[in-house]
């Protein structure tokens, strides 16, 4: 069993690290709150007492290995990623136990499957890269829809948030994704990630009820582009954005995010919906929530829950659940569960997955 189990959660005062402490509280871990401001930490302890407190920069390994010390996963909440999460993966592979992160950044995650696939696959180490709200939840939502399919022409996640107040997190983190693509944008293409300097097409996306039509920004991309082609032959892979949530997450004026009940979660309301298209036959899958920023701690712990208790699917192309471990090896770290960096729609079951975040998303699959 993963409860009463110490989990290091890193950046553990940002908005979102919040939500992942008190989620992984709820589900019967113990937080190892870690982070670079030491003063923030304990600020955070004060609301959660009894709980560890390790300061550590990503710059001091020897700090790292001490936040991780005696914790049987690692989930990273601090962004930006592309300076985060290749220390911490590190400091991972040395304590040798799963390495879970939020990251929404298309060339962050896009890094740590390059740099650290062999790496990982050879110490049989688990590392799940975007396990979030980008990137992890329409990864599970293209797997599910796929349902029996092996490959499909075309994937498109369309994104219906009634509006975006972004977190100082996610405005340092666009502003890094910005100046690596020197101004550029990015979409997947024929097989590939592709940089462009084309204006972006607005039209109209039929959402179902309640959100009914909207405009939306076409290649509006998000990590969907990294974690669905990870592992699903799918050449294709097209994001699109509210046009309300684009202006607001870019607007210099936006506020940050404010509570509006007791879990902390703001007003914001989201609907996603997948369509995976294989000829003239398409499937789809609907979820629906509050919060993008509060709805990422469900997705990450129960990630975690599911590798340390082995409740893991093991994917290749072509080929679905092709290895499926016990809980014996997931109580060994999920080391003995491990292929490497993978995705969430490549490593569980993807409907199972799914079924479990009730309440906190609900889901419809339309195969």
């Amino acid at each position: 069993m993963a409860a009463g189990q110490t989990v290091t959660v890193y950046g553990a005062y940002g908005h979102t690290g919040r939500f992942v402490v008190a989620h992984l509280r709820e589900r019967g871990f113990v937080p190892v709150l870690a982070g670079r401001d030491a003063h923030k930490l304990r600020t955070l302890a004060d609301r959660h007492p009894g709980l560890d407190v390790r300061p550590a920069s990503v710059d001091d390994p020897a700090a790292l290995d001490h936040a991780l010390t005696g914790s049987a996963a690692v989930i990273n909440c601090a962004g930006p990623f592309a300076t985060t999460a290749a220390p911490l993966i590190e400091a991972a592979l040395r304590a040798t136990i799963p390495y879970v992160d939020v990251a929404a950044e298309i060339e962050a995650n896009a890094d740590t499957f390059a740099h650290f696939t062999d790496r990982a696959r050879e110490r049989g180490a688990v590392i799940v890269p975007a396990m979030a709200f980008y990137g992890g939840l329409g990864d599970l939502l293209a797997t599910a829809a796929m349902g029996d399919w092996t490959k499909a022409d075309e994937a498109h996640i369309a994104y219906g948030l009634n509006g975006w107040h972004p977190t100082e997190g996610t405005r340092l983190a666009g502003k890094v994704s910005v100046e690596r693509r020197g101004g550029r944008r990015v979409r997947f293409t024929k097989g590939q990630l592709e940089y462009h300097t084309d204006d972006l097409p607005t039209l109209q996306w039929h959402f179902p009820d309640p959100v009914g039509p909207r405009p939306v920004i076409g290649e509006f991309t998000m990590a969907d582009v990294v974690t669905i082609p990870s592992h699903l032959p799918i050449p294709e892979v097209r994001t699109y954005m509210t046009t309300e949530a684009a202006d607001g997450v870019v607007a210099a004026d936006s506020p940050t995010p404010t509570a509006v009940d007791a879990h902390g979660r703001s007003a914001q309301t989201f609907l996603v919906e997948v369509v995976v298209r294989s000829g003239d036959t398409e499937r789809r899958a609907v979820a629906h929530g509050q919060d993008i920023y509060a709805v990422t701690a469900p997705l990450a712990v129960e990630a975690v829950h599911r590798i340390l208790t082995g409740r893991t699917a093991v994917r290749t192309t072509g080929e679905a659940a092709v290895r499926t471990t016990g809980e014996a090896a997931g109580q060994a770290a999920g080391r003995a569960t491990g292929l490497g960096v993978t995705s969430a729609g490549a490593l569980f079951d993807a409907p199972d997955f799914l079924r479990a975040l009730s309440p906190h998303i609900t889901v419809e699959l339309h195969p």
